[in-house]
């Protein structure tokens, strides 16, 4: 088959969620580029207008929707107006997530009390919790009866390196919110693959969003990261396209509930 075949995502009704900046902006930016159709979802809707009138001047048919994950009222409004308004879905990027401030290590290697156990903030909990895994699990709940009714879909979860891994300049709470979201990925896989849907994750490291307030635009916040990663760079939503565009086209048909891991290296530890 030629890579123009395999890698072929024309036309596939793609509801990317957290799609207004950084990772899903850049989801959004290779589906749209190769002739996807795009719902996108985002609690900040002057950043979606934007991102969704870029996409569009270059051709893309976009649709946007406002709407948090974490409220189910709202979530089910917006993917039943876009089943009703393309029939049907074919690819779901679940990707809406928060971070819960820095690690219990600061980047020069001193602890960090206000990030240690014992002090860690319940509501901080909570929220991380209800986005990073409770917006997922929702976003997997509601697109599913679609999904079954148009067998080959995909769920595509974003997660974190993590799941492998502790960390230490990221906080305790965002690594155990995002690490139930790996077993949910095989959970789902292995419930929905009799009914051909493949669920499977992108697993970044360190990536350079707006998510913790844009921390790590700073180079100075970036630079213990690039420090320790093999690469000595982080990445950028530009680095998980590839990972995005295999896991919604017909070149990963046999491919599920898996991870891609997408860190520059440093789930294998330092180097040089």
């Amino acid at each position: 088959m030629k890579i123009s075949q395999l890698f072929d995502v024309t036309g596939r009704r793609t509801l990317i969620t957290g799609a207004a900046s950084g990772i899903g902006r850049g989801i959004a930016e290779a589906m749209a580029a190769n002739g996807a159709r795009l719902t996108l979802i985002d609690q900040d809707g002057e950043a979606l207008a934007a991102v969704a009138e870029l996409l569009r001047q270059d051709g893309a048919t976009v649709r946007t929707t406002v709407a948090d994950v974490t409220d189910s009222v709202a979530l089910r409004t917006a993917i039943d107006a876009m089943i009703a308004a393309e029939g049907g879905i074919d690819v779901v990027f679940a990707n809406a997530g928060v971070s819960a401030g820095p690690g219990f290590l600061t980047g020069d290697g001193q602890r960090n009390p206000s990030a240690s156990l014992e002090n860690l903030s319940f509501d901080t909990f909570e929220r991380a919790v209800a986005v990073n895994l409770g917006g997922t699990l929702r976003t997997i709940q509601l697109v599913t009866p679609a999904l079954k009714r148009n067998p080959g879909g995909r769920i595509i979860v974003t997660t974190t390196v993590a799941l492998h891994k502790t960390e230490t300049m990221v906080s305790t709470l965002y690594v155990i919110s995002k690490a139930a979201q790996g077993q949910l990925v095989r959970q789902a896989a292995l419930e929905l693959a009799a009914h051909n849907i493949q669920v499977n994750g992108i697993a970044p490291g360190p990536v350079i969003t707006n998510i913790g307030g844009g921390r790590l635009q700073d180079p100075a916040a970036r630079a213990p990261f690039e420090r320790f990663i093999p690469m000595h760079r982080l990445a950028t939503p530009q680095d998980l396209q590839g990972a995005a565009l295999f896991l919604a086209s017909p070149a990963s048909s046999y491919v599920t509930g898996i991870q891609i891991t997408v860190d520059g290296g440093g789930s294998l530890g330092t180097a040089d």
